[in-house]
């Protein structure tokens, strides 16, 4: 039986009423590896954009993800490719990583070739896309319209805050271990933790350094049993 590391990431609110939902890829995930008879030994939640060419950095969970996978042997599991990235050099980055990815949509038997094809594929949907959007706003703007959705700003505003804080709370539980084995270990004081936390490799949900504010933010967002 082989085993996967699950990675989920919307990018905004708006993807959970498309089916792009952290709920919908863990749902996703969840039913591939049990169709295949696959363990999952992971998950990692991002809320983070797919687009840059330094989006790497800028998703910490990836990265730990890619790390617990390498380091078991295991493989990167996400429901839709373009959660990993519509962009080819950046599915290419992947790639060169040396750790297997396997995009539930897709199936098991998508080799990295037909994966950088679909990303190739999804890479030109993203332009067209881009190209349609700025030529509608283009012609409303020619017509005098309004530009943009006022009517659902705090329905929106809402929804990404819950998303958010979602991945806040996955982020500190994945962190609870550790912070209660130093605490075990007599680091007690915010300053101390995350001075540990840093020589330890561990990084932020946004990829910095550790400070006091940061380990007390982290702190708050645990149950009281956890963060004793």
């Amino acid at each position: 039986m082989g085993e996967v590391v699950a990675y989920l990431r919307v990018s905004t609110a708006s993807q959970g009423r498309s089916g792009l939902g952290l709920d919908a890829q863990r749902e996703a995930v969840t039913a591939f590896a049990a169709r295949e008879c696959l363990t999952i030994i992971g998950e990692f939640i991002e809320v983070e954009t797919g687009k840059g060419a330094d989006a790497l950095d800028r998703r910490p969970m990836l990265r730990d993800a890619l790390a617990m996978a390498r380091k078991a042997k295991a493989s990167v599991c996400v429901a839709k490719l373009d959660r990993l990235s519509r962009d080819v050099a950046f599915i290419a980055g992947l790639m060169a990583q040396r750790v297997p990815f396997i995009v539930a949509e897709l199936g098991a038997d998508a080799d990295p070739f037909m994966l950088h094809v679909y990303a190739a594929l999804a890479e030109k949907e993203r332009h067209l896309i881009g190209a349609r959007t700025r030529a509608a706003l283009a012609a409303k703007r020619a017509r005098g319209e309004p530009l943009g959705n006022r009517t659902n700003l705090g329905e929106a505003s809402a929804k990404g805050a819950a998303v958010q804080r979602e991945a806040a709370d996955a982020f500190a539980l994945r962190l609870a271990p550790i912070i209660a084995a130093l605490q075990a270990q007599g680091v007690t004081t915010t300053r101390a933790i995350a001075q540990a936390l840093n020589a330890r490799g561990e990084r932020t949900a946004r990829g910095g350094e550790w400070q006091s504010a940061t380990v007390a933010r982290i702190l708050n967002r645990l149950p009281t049993e956890a963060a004793a």
